[in-house]
């Protein structure tokens, strides 16, 4: 199969003819139809998650058919239209069966733990506790963003901030991920102020539903914070940071309203210093978002059937894997507004 693959960190990947891969038990094997490109692909290539091991092939985003099928899959057949979550539980352990393999201690991510999706085939371990059923009639474009972006977003709003019609959300960061944030706001009936450095992003942000936005170029997280305050008219009762940087952290933290709730989705590359003292001061409930059980994807599959919600709009480009390699070194220098799909 051809994927694109590197064998050191931080060097530039190539498009490479590999082995391909065989159904494991309880597995899978996935014939990729469309895959994306997102920056914890990035974080995994510049050497900064520890579960990486070289040689790599990157890619945690994916839709796909399945094309084989290992011994002990009970629950899936050979032709099914499928996704996963990027995040992919053993299905045995105390979490797994309390409905929460998003923190299975025993987890597999495809793209960090074992070769990913930016390949013409991917496979996923745990078939029976890790695979979503796919309609026929939602193109690519709706689903690959569901495994990793969009799942991070809903559980951080829906599940762990419980994000109410009618509240004000700020979104801190519009790459995929912020982006799919204010969407998924929209959807759920809050309101919402954009952030970010770049005109196009934010132009982007108010395209998929932002309320208000504001431009923090040059600004520093106490200005950004005022800013938030005063395009909203109130503190926001849910701020989230979806970028991964220290001083845009600490802008969501001293925007957010007394007993408001912060959602961590962005990931950092060194430990960040926190705006702590507002934190216990006002009594701000900080809560992490690491992606969502493939048990509570209906819900979010019926919202996107149902066109309430609509990923595919937040498809900027699509590229073949020709081209990744030079996407990924780019997504290092700068962040294109949208998402990137791409067709191994």
């Amino acid at each position: 199969m051809r994927a694109v693959f590197f064998e050191s960190f931080g060097q530039r990947p190539r498009v490479a003819d590999l082995p391909s891969p065989t159904a494991p038990s309880g597995g899978v094997v996935i014939d990729v139809e469309a895959t994306g490109l997102c920056r914890s692909d990035w974080h995994a290539w510049a050497g900064h998650d520890d579960s990486v091991a070289l040689p790599h092939v990157p890619g945690h985003e994916l839709v796909g058919r399945i094309a084989q099928v290992g011994a002990g899959v009970r629950e899936w057949r050979r032709g099914q239209r499928v996704t996963t979550p990027f995040v992919c539980g053993c299905g045995r352990c105390e979490q797994c069966r309390s409905g929460n393999a998003q923190v299975c201690p025993n987890q597999t991510q495809p793209g960090f733990t074992h070769f990913g999706s930016w390949a013409e085939q991917v496979v996923i371990h745990a078939a029976d506790h890790n695979l979503v059923a796919v309609p026929e009639d939602l193109p690519a474009e709706a689903v690959v963003g569901l495994g990793c972006r969009f799942a991070t977003a809903f559980r951080g709003l829906h599940h762990r901030a419980r994000l109410q019609r009618g509240e004000t959300a700020a979104v801190v960061g519009c790459g995929g991920v912020g982006l799919s944030a204010i969407m998924i706001a929209r959807a759920l009936g809050a309101r919402t102020v954009a952030v970010d450095v770049a005109d196009g992003a934010l132009d982007l942000a108010r395209r998929f539903g932002a309320d208000d936005t504001v431009n923090a170029a040059g600004l520093a997280p106490q200005e950004v914070a005022d800013a938030i305050v005063a395009a909203a008219g109130r503190r926001p009762a849910v701020t989230v940071e979806a970028l991964g940087r220290e001083e845009t952290m600490n802008a969501a933290l001293l925007a957010a309203a007394p007993l408001g709730r912060h959602v961590q989705i962005g990931l950092f590359a060194h430990p960040p210093v926190t705006a702590m003292p507002r934190v216990i001061g006002q009594e701000i409930a900080v809560f992490g978002s690491h992606g969502m059980p493939a048990a509570d994807y209906p819900e979010l599959v019926d919202l996107v059937a149902s066109g309430a919600l609509r990923p595919a709009d937040l498809v900027t480009r699509t590229i073949g894997l020709d081209e990744v390699p030079e996407a990924l070194v780019e997504l290092g220098e700068r962040t294109r507004p949208g998402m990137t799909l791409i067709r191994p």
